[in-house]
């Protein structure tokens, strides 16, 4: 499974963002774009999943393995997202909010996807805690475990791991990282540290074309 995103220009209406941008992702790659805050990377991951907001413009293709998704609504493209924020559903317990990822299905086998999907990322005695009494790590273990749960065929990682103290980013990078490997699938991460840098093959610089 393989992700290109061919940019041929992304806009705001302020002006262009990003032009003549390409990206070739293979299976179990991260693949890190940095850049300026405002230069467009995050808008960019938005056009990739396709939750980019009405105001902005693209102009371009997204391919996953070979298939073209821009066209497709969001929920058809199979594209995963973590951001900053955890987003857990408060009112939920960590079980719910993993179930509310799986589509429906036998109920013992979501049972057992969300089971297990809190082992992979260490969790696994918390499957019905109340995510108020998480901290910051596993919140956003969880978070991992429930975009993971939607079986993307593509993860994108908008500066995931910026809001965690520097021991816990170590630890999540290698989970995350790990995990993206192990399932081999293409993932894209915008973020301003180089520590975030999983591969030095695999970094893109952006410079905004306004700039």
């Amino acid at each position: 499974m393989s992700l290109r995103v061919d940019v041929q220009s992304l806009s705001s209406p302020a002006g262009v963002l990003l032009r003549d941008l390409q990206l070739d992702i293979p299976p179990g790659q991260v693949h890190t774009l940095m850049g300026d805050s405002g230069s467009g990377k995050s808008s960019l991951l938005a056009a990739v999943c396709g939750t980019l907001d009405v105001a902005m413009h693209f102009e371009g293709s997204v391919l996953l393995n070979g298939q073209r998704i821009d066209q497709l609504p969001t929920q058809a493209r199979r594209v995963g997202i973590l951001f900053q924020d955890d987003l857990l559903f408060p009112h939920m317990t960590v079980r719910e909010n993993l179930l509310f990822a799986i589509p429906r299905g036998a109920s013992a086998a979501r049972e057992a996807m969300a089971a297990q999907a809190l082992g992979d990322v260490e969790m696994a005695d918390y499957l019905h805690a109340d995510p108020a009494t998480l901290s910051g790590g596993q919140r956003a273990r969880v978070a991992l475990a429930r975009a993971l749960l939607a079986q993307p065929k593509a993860l994108l990682l908008d500066e995931p791991f910026s809001r965690l103290d520097a021991a816990l980013r170590v630890r999540m990078r290698a989970l995350v990282f790990g995990l993206v490997r192990a399932r081999g699938i293409p993932a894209l991460l915008v973020t301003h540290d180089a520590q975030d840098i999983a591969d030095t093959n695999g970094v893109t610089r952006i410079v905004n074309p306004a700039a």
